[in-house]
């Protein structure tokens, strides 16, 4: 597949416009080849992913989450790691390119493909944060066991449940990613429960003292990035080969 071809599509579908101002999206490193045969795509790119397809001629490494989050120079200067990796890849001559916000808020990305997982119905943005999806399931749940319903569709090794708001879930809203400080607005917009991850020991004081419900979700949920795009590349082209790589979960002790 010719790269022009695959990333015009990329970007119509996940476009720069509505990604945060000042995210590191796009090519990460290397160049982009004419020609597209072979396609990685993982959360993120680091040595566990670099074993997988170190061996299998991989045109292009598609991440979620930015390569190099900054500045090359500065990034590469402190992170011994990633600049021993990224050496590789160059001298292999293997791009990596990021679709970060830009996935996250698009039509159809992040919290659309989270949404779909849980079954929520007439999905929307949140008014005050376009990023974030609120729906309505099909029928209430309790809250407890609303809490065992996600933690289930999602496949997560745990969840944790700050239950100060409705006995009875039927309105959810959610962000992917660590979007916890926006529960304010999906309490605001009505919602019974606000889901997303990463919360600060200070934002969850803030939900204990509102009152509300909220669901954390790992970050690592994220992982939907994958099989979501590995069927979109298909879908743009059947010959195309892509490996995807699915990250560990942390183990709970």
């Amino acid at each position: 597949m010719k790269s022009s071809t695959l990333l015009y599509h990329l970007r119509r579908l996940y476009p720069k416009r509505v990604a945060f101002p000042g995210d590191f999206i796009g090519l990460q490193t290397g160049k982009i080849k004419k020609e597209i045969h072979h396609i990685c795509v993982c959360l993120d790119f680091d040595d566990d992913v670099w074993n997988v397809i170190k061996n299998k001629q991989v045109d292009l490494i598609l991440t979620h989450h930015p390569l190099i989050y900054g500045k090359r120079k500065e990034v590469l200067a402190y992170d011994e790691v990633k600049r021993k990796l990224v050496k590789t890849i160059d001298h292999l001559h293997i791009p990596v390119y990021s679709m970060h916000t830009n996935f996250d808020c698009a039509h159809g990305g992040m919290n659309d493909q989270l949404a779909q997982v849980l079954g929520l119905k007439n999905v929307k943005p949140l008014k005050n944060e376009p990023m974030a999806r609120g729906g309505v399931l099909p029928h209430p749940m309790e809250v407890h066991a609303f809490a065992r319903y996600v933690k289930k569709q999602l496949h997560l090794p745990s969840v944790y449940l700050i239950n100060r708001g409705a006995k009875q879930i039927k309105k959810v809203a959610l962000c992917g990613g660590a979007g916890s400080g926006i529960f304010k607005f999906a309490r605001e917009e009505g919602y019974d429960i606000f889901l997303s991850g990463d919360a600060p020991h200070h934002i969850r004081h803030d939900i204990n003292c509102c009152r509300y419900n909220y669901l954390e979700i790992m970050h690592e949920v994220e992982q939907i990035f994958v099989p979501t795009l590995t069927c979109v590349l298909k879908e743009l082209n059947p010959s195309l080969k892509v490996t995807p790589v699915a990250q560990k979960y942390p183990e709970f002790i």
